[in-house]
């Protein structure tokens, strides 16, 4: 019986087997699962890269990166007496009581050594108030000497606060204090040390712009300073009280005071002419900082490399208001465009007087420059620019500022032939002086 039920059940019994591996068709599906996953990452890469700048503007908004520095004119307005006709009567007007006659009794009082050291106060206290903007800029440098020893150098000097962009604090001072350097370091006035960086400089001027991230700056260091105001300079007058802040002999945070001896001199550069301020306030080769007026105001940047020969002892400072504009483009990232020229505005006397076209004389053309190599030559006159007339170095300088290094202009000029001026036209290809 019970092998008759053995063989009655016998038919379910099965030998289950593992289905074979398909190599081939495993390894195509897993070369389709990683070109998905390359078409993904690609994708979302692409998308998030896209989307970024929007979401980060969305969620945190960034302040206006452009900073602008409005420029001086001078006034010309001129004042005029408005002729009043009488009005006439219809009514009586009322009678008034006689004013007392003023007493002409002038009372004399002599100035006392305090009043004179009250005055002083005051000044200083100008000086003080504005140091808040001043900051100490050192440039470290990397080097070796001839026995192959590694050693760092330091250049020091002032650098003045001018504002800040919204991401970056920027700083004024002079380029060679930072030239080559590896590190820059700022120190503010309470003595916080911060990395700096080169953002931008004119190779003409010699000044440069440091940008500082604020996030590496403390509440209490932001608190502690101020930022230079840059009032304008048109108006300084031989005589005027100067107010010297920085580093007049080497040593920040120190105050000079004095006056302004001169306001009549003028230097050509390329491409430009600025109007220097001497005074009587005493300095070295070494000082740096800034002229303030009575309102605490900056007009001049201490630029010893301009001081004529004999007077490295007086501090001399370059007009500011001829400098707003390159300080702007400066802060804002920009580089400044470079024909190099030393020209000189032929007025009507001297285009009388000497038979010269009116327009720019150019006085040099610095070798290797970009007019060099277009051919503007020694006393050609430039009469236009890009189809717009010059007619004074104030046109020559605006119309250059405004074009990009790399663009290419036309110029015009007269040269000078057997009989007469002749007209010629260059193209130029503005530069950027390193």
């Amino acid at each position: 019986m019970a092998e008759q039920e053995k063989k009655e059940f016998a038919f379910i019994k099965e030998k289950i087997k593992e289905k074979p591996v398909n190599k081939k068709r495993l390894f195509k599906h897993g070369m389709y699962t990683v070109g998905f996953a390359v078409i993904f990452g690609v994708v979302s890469c692409f998308v998030f890269t896209c989307l970024r700048p929007v979401m980060e503007n969305w969620l945190h908004p960034k302040a206006d990166s452009t900073i602008t520095i409005p420029g001086d004119e001078w006034s010309t307005e001129v004042e005029t007496e408005e002729k009043k006709e009488p009005a006439e009567e219809t009514e009586q007007a009322p009678v008034l009581a006689e004013a007392p006659q003023a007493s002409d009794t002038v009372r004399k009082q002599e100035l006392e050594l305090s009043d004179y050291q009250m005055l002083q106060n005051k000044i200083y206290a100008i000086g003080k108030e504005a140091n808040r903007s001043v900051v100490t800029v050192t440039g470290v440098v990397s080097d070796t000497d001839w026995y192959n020893n590694a050693y760092e150098s330091e250049g020091r000097a002032a650098g003045i606060i001018i504002g800040d962009n919204g991401n970056e604090l920027l700083i004024l001072t002079e380029h060679k204090v930072v030239k080559d350097a590896g590190t820059i370091n700022v120190t503010f006035i309470d003595d916080v040390t911060v990395q700096a960086s080169l953002k931008k400089y004119d190779g003409n001027t010699g000044i440069a712009i440091l940008a500082i991230d604020l996030k590496q700056l403390e509440e209490n260091t932001k608190n502690s300073i101020s930022y230079a105001v840059l009032g304008s300079s048109l108006s300084v007058a031989q005589g005027n009280i100067a107010i010297a802040i920085g580093s007049p002999l080497g040593t920040n945070y120190s105050i000079g005071t004095g006056n302004i001896t001169s306001v009549g001199n003028v230097i050509h550069t390329a491409d430009a002419t600025y109007t220097v301020f001497t005074t009587d306030i005493v300095g070295s080769s070494s000082s740096s900082g800034v002229l303030l007026n009575l309102n605490g105001e900056v007009v001049g940047l201490v630029m010893q490399g301009y001081s004529n020969d004999g007077a490295d002892n007086t501090l001399t400072a370059i007009s500011i208001s001829e400098l707003k504009q390159i300080i702007e483009m400066l802060s804002n990232g920009k580089d400044i465009p470079y024909f190099g020229l030393k020209v000189v505005t032929v007025t009507d006397k001297i285009a009388n007087d000497y038979d010269i076209p009116k327009g720019v004389y150019i006085k040099e053309v610095m070798m290797d420059s970009p007019a060099w190599e277009t051919g503007l030559q020694n006393g050609d006159v430039i009469v236009g620019m890009d189809g717009e007339e010059i007619t004074s170095v104030e046109a020559y300088q605006s119309k250059l500022l405004s074009l990009e290094p790399g663009s290419t202009i036309e110029v015009a000029v007269k040269r000078q032939g057997m009989n007469d001026y002749l007209g010629v036209t260059c193209n130029v290809t503005v530069g950027k002086l390193q």
